[in-house]
C-alpha cells in the first residue's frame, strides 16, 4: 500500500514515518554507511525523540555522525534472533566472547581513533587473558574473531580504511581500521553501572518492570518487534488495554510505524503490507522458509484442527495443536523425497538438521513451540494454507472481534503481504 502525500503535513508525516521505520531495522545509523537515512533521522530528531520516548519507551540519540536507537529489554517469553554475519550464520558463544572482548578493547583509554588489525587482535588476547578466557591462535578462532569484528564493521562501529577484515581470518593479512569513538559508548542499550551479574544484564530486568508499569507501551514493543503476540504471552494489563483500547493502539502503530493490526481470539498481529519491516521475512526465500511453509500446509492436511483446540505448553493451556515428532519427522522425509532436488546437500543427507532449523525458523516467528514430544502449532500457521476456508466478512472487519470472541485465526485467508514487524 503506497501512501499519496496529498500536502506538506502529509509529506512531512510519511517522511517521520519512513525514518522511524528505518531506525526500527537498523538502530545505527552512521554518516559513513547510511548519509541520506541519517540526514533524513535528523531532519525529524526532535518529533521522533519524543514518539518512540512516549511510544515504545526507547530512546533515541542524535548526534552529527550517527544515530542510535536504544531498545527496551522484551521480556523473556519474547522471541529471541542471534547476531548473524555476512553470510547469515548465527553467532555462536565463542564469537559472542570475542564481540566483547574487542568492544572492551575498542573503549580502553589508549585506543586511538585510527588502529591495526594486529594491534586490536593483540589487545583482545590480552584482555582475555586477564579476564581468564582461553584463546588459541587456530583458523577455527580467528574466524570467530573476523565474524565479531565484522558485525562491528556492518554497524558502522568500525571503518576499513585500508585492507580488510576477513584478510586476517586464515592469511592475517593486515588492516587499517577507522573507531568510531563517539558511537562507541551507546552500543550497549544501558548502563552497566548497576549490573551485578550476567543474568541481570541478558535478563532485562528493568524492562520488565517498566512494562509492568506501562502496560501500552508493553504491548505496542512486542507487536514492533514481533509479528505476533500470542494472548497467553501477554499480561494481563496488556490483554486489558488490547480490549479497550484497540482502536487507539490500531491508529498508533500505522500513524508511527505502518503497521496493520489485526486482533484476534488467540492474539494479535501486526504486520507491513510492505514486506520491509522486518529481519525475517515469511514465508520467505532459501530452503528453510520453503521448507517451513511446506510443512505447515502439509500438517494442516493431516490435521483436523479446530478453533477451540488447545495444547498444554510449559503448564500453560493455549490455543494450538499438538503434533508428535514422529509425525512431524515423517512430513520432513517426505518433502525432502519430493522436493530433494532443490535442497542443499547437507538438509538430504540429514533431514534432523533441516527440521532443526524449520522449527527454529517457526518458533523465531512465534509460530511454534517446541516440546518434549513434538511440536505445538499456533492457530495462525493456517494463515498460510494454499485453500483455506474464508471467514464472514464482519468477523474479517479490522477491530470488529471483541475480547471473548471465539473466532480463531485458523478460518483468516492468508495475507500475501506476509506478517512481518
Amino acid at each position: 500500500m503506497t501512501r499519496r502525500a496529498t500536502g506538506t503535513h502529509e509529506h512531512e508525516v510519511a517522511d517521520r514515518r519512513a525514518a522511524a521505520r528505518e531506525l526500527l531495522m537498523h538502530p545505527i545509523l552512521t554518516s559513513a554507511r547510511h548519509p541520506e537515512k541519517l540526514t533524513q533521522v535528523r531532519k525529524h530528531a526532535v518529533q521522533l525523540k519524543r514518539m518512540f520516548t512516549t511510544t515504545l519507551g526507547y530512546q533515541l540519540v542524535v548526534e552529527p555522525t550517527f544515530a542510535r536507537l536504544l531498545k527496551t529489554p522484551l521480556s523473556p517469553a519474547t522471541s529471541t534472533r542471534p547476531a548473524k554475519s555476512h553470510t547469515g550464520r548465527p553467532f555462536a558463544p565463542r564469537t559472542y566472547t570475542y564481540l566483547a572482548l574487542v568492544c572492551a578493547g575498542l573503549l580502553a583509554s589508549t585506543t586511538a581513533d585510527q588502529i591495526l588489525m594486529s594491534a586490536l587482535v593483540e589487545q583482545v588476547r590480552a584482555d582475555a587473558v586477564t579476564a581468564g578466557i582461553e584463546v588459541e591462535d587456530s583458523i577455527a578462532e580467528r574466524r570467530d574473531l573476523v565474524r565479531a569484528i565484522g558485525l562491528l564493521v556492518e554497524w558502522g562501529l568500525l571503518t576499513e580504511t585500508d585492507g580488510s577484515v576477513a584478510g586476517w581470518e586464515t592469511r592475517q593479512d593486515e588492516a587499517l581500521l577507522d573507531v568510531h569513538r563517539s558511537l562507541l559508548p551507546h552500543l550497549l542499550t544501558r548502563s552497566m553501572s548497576d549490573v551485578v551479574s550476567p543474568s541481570q544484564l541478558i535478563g532485562g530486568s528493568h524492562g520488565d518492570a517498566a512494562g509492568a508499569e506501562q502496560p501500552r507501551r508493553g504491548l505496542r514493543r512486542k507487536l514492533v518487534e514481533n509479528p505476533l503476540a500470542r494472548r497467553e504471552d501477554l499480561t494481563e494489563s496488556e490483554r486489558d488495554v488490547l480490549s479497550r483500547e484497540r482502536r487507539e493502539l490500531t491508529r498508533m502503530l500505522d500513524e508511527s510505524f505502518g503497521l496493520i493490526v489485526e486482533a484476534r481470539a488467540e492474539g494479535v498481529l501486526a504486520y507491513d503490507v510492505e514486506e520491509r519491516l522486518s529481519d525475517v521475512a515469511f514465508p520467505g526465500v532459501g530452503t528453510v522458509a520453503h521448507a517451513a511453509l511446506l510443512l505447515i500446509n502439509a500438517l494442516a492436511d493431516d490435521l483436523t484442527a479446530k478453533a477451540a483446540d488447545t495444547v498444554v505448553v510449559r503448564g500453560r493451556t493455549v490455543p494450538g495443536v499438538f503434533v508428535p515428532w514422529r509425525v512431524v519427522d515423517s512430513n520432513v522425509e517426505l518433502l525432502i523425497e519430493q522436493y530433494g532436488r532443490a535442497f542443499g546437500s547437507g538438509y538430504t543427507a540429514d533431514p534432523s538438521v533441516l527440521r532443526a532449523e524449520v522449527v527454529r525458523l517457526l518458533e523465531s516467528m512465534s509460530l511454534a513451540v517446541s516440546m518434549e514430544g513434538g511440536l505445538a502449532l499456533h492457530p495462525a500457521t493456517a494463515r498460510y494454507r494454499p485453500e483455506p476456508h474464508r471467514a464472514p466478512a464482519r468477523t474479517r472487519a479490522m477491530g470488529r472481534l471483541d475480547e471473548d470472541s471465539q473466532e480463531a485465526l485458523f478460518p483468516v485467508e492468508p495475507d500475501p503481504r506476509g506478517a512481518n514487524s
